[in-house]
């Protein structure tokens, strides 16, 4: 028999074996679930998409345009792929049979589907019950996914992950794949591909690397966030080691190869700063990445049942968001934004120039201490039309975005979201009657400056924002009930240390909020009740036009229509009343606003949160540490900067005054004064369980040590408080205005996101 024969002899053998693998594979699968796949189609396009593919397919890198609310062009988003493109004789041995070492042993051998890791695989589906748990991608699957397919965890994608790897084997030789996948694959920090990654973690040339250095590269790949050499380098060395080892045991290195290895110190040069042209970019790119998750199949989530939950979710979401965001900068995106550029400009003026006259410290760094940041959304469409991280500085790119990369104490500003909407919605009226009296008990909370009105009603309650009113009624309603209603407004950062204290509701969390949580979270107020999902993304298109991401426009109910109306209507009050918090911030122009302000603890945290018929805005002032502000309060610096812009943004609006008019309109509705035994029906929590609250002395109120366990929060990095050092928290004087306090005063900066 010729050689040729013999060589194609083996080529069907082999394709054969990789149908039966994959028929044993759906075997499996339909024995777990009852699903009808259309295997021939999937084979099908298989074929054809890599029919359609050449060596360009692998090394084009397509810019992405980024697009304001008008259309005209934001950013060019462009990968460097290109420059760092080797061709297979360029790419050093080392790093060949390091990368087949750890993630393809068998690569050499198989056709694209390594039967001894599809067996593993298919086992692990049968213990976890058609979970899928583990993949046992072979290279050729891994560059079939990254390429062609979604991330979802899906049996039909897994199937076609299975077709396209084939039929990569078929048409390009083991060579080709191997240069395809080493220049693509992801070794964290930006860095596509193995030249990429040498240049920006040794500043050289992957063919000028030493085996160890080789063997640390490719510790990354397998899990970039996990292997992150900045971030986790002792888990990377551990990574080199094995993959050391291994390259050892196939006989790929020698033993004095392999000793010297092993004690060869690793040093990686300082990480290169990526900064953006401003905030608005920054938030940009995150939205369009979770846009493109989506897409994809991935669903975001904000809260958990358990821990392992958590983890399990943060390290697939880590995953999935490094994909999609490389992917900005490579696919050719045609990104079309909800960013207005003028209305940007106006709010990065106002915050960086309310700000400037006073508080011109900086740190070492060359960052202001006192910062600020703010959110604008078009009540509208959901969308965010201006987001602000902070002040302008002196550098190229402004780093961290506080709009939405941090979490701040809300202070009172998140009082008519956790309690008095709430109220209003199970039967309270404006003109209901609450408790101003003076608390007594080692629970107490304090109102601003110790003034009491006895009682009042809910809307005198809101207007001098009294936390002793706001605390009772809390009580009265329920913890857990009035929190599920922030878990509907995708609050992430509510940790369950916040369901066991009361003095949550006046603003005192673990963790924090953001200005865009607290923007959306008031939208929604502004919104008849209807919450939309925070976003600048309208859509985004490939370079062909054809949709990837579609404009979502889902909305969902929080508060009813009357709760909804009946709250603007008194927060309107906090503005025009004489006695209200927010009385400096009334529009130059005549349009209804309604607004709240907040203040915690030792004037840490300033915030000012409110909205007119067209736009919502929330404005925080702070240092990134936890230190004291002079004459920061909710209706100082936030209140100037919230005014000054909203005054801005309205004084040429097309009106609507049919909107106007109906702005906080709830006359028409008839309430009925809750009786005190509606009250204890309408109470969320059970009589006993307030009984027991009521026994409670001081001690008795601090949450268990146990509870103290540090809890990872999603792409978050936080410092938790000392248990024997944490008190329950008592609003400060604050001379008039509203007292609101921080949880965990020794709690840093909380981090979040990209």
């Amino acid at each position: 028999m010729s050689k040729s024969k013999k060589k194609k002899k083996s080529g069907i053998k082999s394709g054969i074996s990789t149908i039966v693998v994959t028929i044993l594979f759906l075997a499996v699968i339909a024995g777990i679930v009852k699903v009808g796949i259309p295997l021939f189609k999937m084979y099908h396009e298989a074929t054809q998409i890599v029919k359609d593919s050449d060596d360009k397919t692998f090394k084009a890198s397509q810019t992405s345009i980024v697009y304001d609310i008008n259309g005209d062009e934001i950013k060019k988003l462009k990968g460097e792929k290109d420059v760092y493109y080797l061709k297979y004789d360029d790419i050093s041995d080392a790093a060949k049979l390091a990368i087949i070492s750890v993630e393809d042993k068998n690569f050499t051998r198989h056709r694209g589907v390594d039967m001894v890791g599809m067996a593993r695989s298919v086992l692990s589906l049968i213990i976890h019950r058609g979970h899928i748990t583990m993949g046992g991608s072979t290279i050729t699957q891994q560059l079939a996914r990254n390429f062609f397919l979604t991330f979802e965890q899906t049996y039909s994608r897994k199937l076609k992950e299975v077709f396209i790897a084939s039929e990569l084997e078929r048409k390009y030789s083991k060579e080709t794949i191997l240069e395809f996948y080493l220049n693509n694959v992801y070794f964290a920090n930006g860095y596509y591909g193995i030249e990429a990654a040498s240049q920006g973690y040794f500043r050289k040339s992957c063919k000028d690397l030493s085996i160890s250095q080789t063997a640390f590269l490719c510790s990354i790949p397998n899990a970039p966030n996990r292997y992150n050499p900045y971030d986790h380098p002792d888990s990377t060395l551990k990574r080199r080691d094995k993959i050391l080892t291994k390259m050892y045991e196939e006989g790929y290195i020698d033993k004095p190869q392999y000793e010297r290895s092993l004690v060869e110190e690793i040093r990686v040069m300082p990480k290169k700063e990526v900064s953006s042209n401003d905030y608005a970019e920054t938030y940009i790119l995150k939205c369009a990445t979770e846009a493109l998750m989506e897409a994809q199949g991935f669903h975001l989530q904000t809260h958990f049942s358990s821990k392992e939950e958590k983890e399990e979710y943060k390290e697939k979401y880590d995953e999935v968001y490094t994909a999609c965001k490389q992917s900005l900068y490579t696919a050719g995106y045609r990104i079309y934004t909800s960013i207005d550029m003028e209305m940007q400009k106006k709010l990065q003026e106002q915050v960086s120039r309310q700000l400037s006259g006073t508080f011109t410290e900086k740190t070492d760094d060359g960052v202001f201490r006192v910062q600020g940041a703010a959110v604008c959304i078009d009540n509208a469409t959901g969308h965010v039309n201006a987001i602000v991280g902070g002040r302008e500085e002196d550098q190229e790119g402004y780093g961290l975005n506080r709009a939405y990369q941090i979490y701040r104490q809300p202070g009172s500003a998140i009082k008519p979201l956790v309690v008095y909407a709430p109220a209003l919605e199970k039967g309270y009226t404006p003109d209901s009657t609450v408790d101003d009296t003076p608390m007594t008990g080692e629970d107490r909370v304090k109102n601003a400056g110790d003034s009491y009105s006895g009682y009042i009603s809910l809307r005198t309650a809101v207007e001098k924002s009294s936390n002793v009113a706001t605390y009772r009624l809390y009580q009265e309603l329920g913890q857990r009930q009035c929190l599920e209603y922030l878990e509907d407004l995708n609050f992430a950062g509510l940790d369950e240390k916040d369901y066991k204290y009361d003095t949550t509701c006046i603003g005192g969390f673990t963790n924090g909020t953001t200005p865009v949580e607290m923007a959306a979270g008031y939208a929604a107020i502004a919104n008849d009740g209807t919450y939309r999902k925070p976003t600048c993304i309208e859509k985004i298109t490939d370079a062909q036009g054809e949709d990837v991401v579609e404009s979502d426009g889902k909305a969902k109910s929080i508060y009813t229509v009357e709760a909804a109306r009946a709250m603007t209507n008194v927060l309107e009050s906090v503005v025009t009343s004489y006695n209200g918090t927010a009385n400096n911030c009334k529009l130059d122009i005549d349009i209804p606003v309604a607004c709240k302000t907040g203040t915690t603890s030792s004037y840490v945290d300033g915030w000012l949160c409110g909205y007119s018929p067209y736009y919502t805005t929330a404005v925080w002032v702070g240092m990134d540490v936890y230190a004291s502000v002079d004459d920061l309060k909710g209706n100082t610096y936030p209140a100037y900067i919230w005014k000054a812009f909203m005054d801005e943004i309205h004084r040429n609006i097309e009106r609507d005054l049919t909107l106007e008019g109906m702005f906080g309109l709830y006359g028409d509705m008839e309430y009925d004064e809750p009786t005190t035994e509606e009250k204890k029906e309408e109470s969320f929590e059970e009589e006993e369980e307030e009984e027991k609250e009521e026994e409670h002395d001081q001690d008795e109120y601090l949450p268990p040590e146990d509870l103290y366990q540090e809890e990872e929060i999603p792409d978050m990095e936080y410092e938790e408080p000392d248990p024997e050092n944490h008190e329950d928290p008592q609003p400060e004087d604050h001379n008039g205005e509203e007292g609101a306090h921080e949880s965990n005063e020794n709690v840093e900066t909380y981090h979040i996101g990209d």
